[in-house]
């Protein structure tokens, strides 16, 4: 019944997303299309090695993973990528979060 190849038993969603709306990313390795992505060719390159874009939507697959649609500057192409395929541009200090507004005013 199950023809589904998982990459991974690790269920990534029961856990918050790794990347968040707008946040700036880079690809870890090039991107081609697998014949998914319309308007391109298979094998088309969709996003170079180290290419930025910024987090535009968060989706799940397989009920297993996030997959994020990330929107690449150099390229234009949206394309929705694994965590595993992704590193954030700034690395963000998990204890620290934003302040509150009510915290800004007493600081």
């Amino acid at each position: 019944m199950s023809n589904i190849v998982r990459d991974s038993d690790v269920v990534e969603i029961s856990q918050p997303p790794r990347f968040s709306y707008g946040e700036k990313v880079k690809a870890k390795r090039t991107i081609r299309n697998d014949g998914t992505y319309a308007g391109k060719e298979i094998g088309d390159v969709l996003a170079k090695k180290g290419e930025e874009g910024y987090v535009v939507s968060i989706g799940t697959f397989l009920q297993q993973f996030y997959i994020y649609g990330v929107e690449f500057l150099e390229s234009g192409n949206r394309v929705g990528m694994k965590r595993k395929e992704l590193d954030a541009v700034m690395e963000r200090d998990e204890e620290e979060d934003l302040p509150l507004p009510s915290e800004l005013r007493r600081a």
